[in-house]
């Protein structure tokens, strides 16, 4: 089996990595992932033992709860007698050194993800797993069982912010890490460089050639090994132990690539600006800034790396047409990163808060919908899957459907699993949209019913939309509206807009199946949800094919 098609998943990325039909054994080129770790924690909390049944320890986002609960001992168990000896070894060795705790939890639950990451892997690929120095030991020693020693192929330190706090006990922390380690020594390698420095380019390169414009310095041709007989001889009338062969030396010479300012001078070698590739990247990046409070990629998710990280990574280490994978993928940066640079991609995020903000960003940056563009998996398909979300978890259910109608929520935390209504317990949602030439942003209050719903909940909006001074309300269910619910929705009237003069009806009602069956809400056409996502040109994603 081979890559199908690009796709978002939701759901749990253990279970959908060990779904063949999903993400076939090599079929994956490069692997980057970010998994959500609390190092804001105590760490001696992190090492406390922990008894009694805590919620499932599975991942959820940026809630982190890790626990080690019956979730954890399962997995663990798994990694002990269904793995090889020396992946056994490691992790039972690591339990009897760190304990049973959080920190245990969470290095079990990585572990049997990171096996089935290395099982997708193809010979040629790689692996960035981005961490920091609170679990970065620990997951060296996962990694090193997993992967293999030998196949360590970096250390790299992202200095993501400027030490300037936490600094009054111990030197200020600063930096992330990321791992790279490789599948095989057959891995892709695509060397990258930055600019020179402008100071070191005045100082070296200060020679310009007349016939040619072309600018460059000159460079020693004289070896660093005296003891080379054969490389010792006379040029341009002076005797040397040279880098080159006589009749290398005399080929370059006719080429023009040798000069010698005078007679008895020693030659030297002329090193063109222009043929010069850069300062090859080392493994400590200090020039690719976090994502800022005014930067135009800022989606106001909490932990989101710049966009420039992603492509650095992916450009060093695939190319164009080869199959990225993010199993925490959050807001979708390797998901946009690897969409901008021409490469597939797979996404995996177990809150459908995330996968909507990803909908909203690859409409935004390249024009792409879901179902038409990409694949989605793990979103309900109809009214039954709705209902039973709802069932499952009604906050998850919310996000869901707010993402039907690009509805940013209000009251909860970006990949939490706990939501709350906004502060006047009525608000799940708002959209924002701009209709004058004061530019003034206008809001859409968004309410999503799951239960029995009735007139009164109409008459409750018409309420919020007033208190909260809202331009217009918008009321989603999973059950049918009844007659005195559009009746009140018509006494609310309409809103009339100023800049396109046009009235909207203030208060519209909708089911999710109208929702899903492409229903649009009647509203003035400019608006935005989520900040939205920089959108780049048109040939980053029309050349894909896709």
């Amino acid at each position: 089996m081979s890559f199908k098609r690009n796709a978002l998943y939701y759901g749990d990325n253990l279970k959908i990595l060990r779904d063949n039909e999903y993400i076939p054994s090599a079929s994956v080129d490069l692997i980057y992932l970010d998994p959500p770790f609390n190092s804001n924690r105590n760490y001696n909390v992190l090492f406390k033992d922990e008894s009694g049944f805590e919620a499932d320890a599975q991942i959820v986002a940026f809630e982190d709860t890790w626990h080690w609960d019956d979730s954890a001992r399962e997995s663990y168990y798994e990694l002990i007698h269904n793995t090889p000896p020396h992946i056994s070894k490691m992790i039972g060795s690591l339990k009897d050194f760190i304990g049973a705790n959080q920190m245990m939890a969470y290095l079990v639950m990585m572990s049997v993800r990171l096996l089935e990451l290395h099982r997708v892997l193809k010979d040629t690929g790689s692996l960035y797993l981005h961490c920091d120095p609170t679990v970065s030991h620990y997951l060296k020693i996962v990694l090193d069982s997993i992967f293999d020693p030998k196949n360590f192929k970096n250390e790299i330190v992202w200095q993501r912010i400027n030490a300037k706090s936490n600094a009054f006990t111990k030197f200020a922390s600063n930096h992330d890490v990321i791992f790279r380690y490789a599948k095989s020594d057959r891995t892709i390698w695509n060397p990258l460089y930055t600019a020179h420095n402008p100071e070191y380019l005045k100082t070296f390169y200060r020679f310009t050639e007349e016939e040619t414009g072309r600018i460059y310095r000159l460079d020693n041709l004289a070896n660093p090994n005296k003891n080379r007989p054969n490389l010792t001889y006379k040029f341009l009338g002076v005797t040397r132990v040279w880098r080159w062969t006589k009749e290398r030396m005399q080929e370059a010479y006719e080429k023009g690539l040798i000069v010698q300012s005078k007679p008895g001078a020693v030659p030297a070698l002329k090193r063109y600006l222009d043929e010069q590739e850069g300062n090859p990247i080392g493994d400590t990046w200090t020039d690719i800034l976090p994502v800022q409070s005014r930067s135009k990629e800022l989606l106001g998710y909490q932990t989101q790396k710049p966009l420039s990280l992603l492509e650095r990574i992916i450009q060093a280490s695939s190319n164009e047409g080869d199959v990225v994978l993010d199993p925490f993928c959050g807001c979708g940066t390797a998901v946009a990163a690897a969409q901008k640079l021409n490469r597939r991609w797979i996404g995996i995020d177990i809150t459908h808060l995330a996968i909507a903000i990803q909908k909203y960003r690859l409409k935004d940056m390249f024009g792409l919908e879901p179902k038409k563009d990409y694949d989605i998996v793990g979103e309900p398909e109809d009214s039954g899957s709705a209902r039973q979300l709802a069932q499952d978890d009604r906050y998850q259910f919310q996000w869901w459907a707010l993402s039907l109608v690009q509805a940013k929520p209000v009251g909860g935390e970006y990949g939490s699993k706990k939501g709350k209504k906004g502060k006047d317990r009525g608000v799940d949602g708002i959209i924002t949209f701009i209709d004058d030439a004061d530019e003034k942003p206008k809001i859409i209050a968004v309410q999503v019913k799951s239960g029995n719903v009735k007139s009164g909940d109409i008459r409750d909006l018409v309420g919020t939309v007033e208190t909260e001074k809202a331009a217009m309300g918008l009321f989603i269910t999973l059950e049918e509206s009844t007659r005195d619910m559009r009746t009140a929705a018509a006494d609310a009237g309409v809103y009339y807009s100023p800049g396109w003069g046009k009235a909207y009806p203030k208060i519209q009602i909708f089911t999710v199946e109208e929702l899903m069956n492409g229903a649009l809400v009647n509203m003035p056409p400019i608006q935005a949800t989520f900040k939205r996502a920089e959108k780049e040109n048109g040939k980053d994603f029309d050349q894909l094919g896709l």
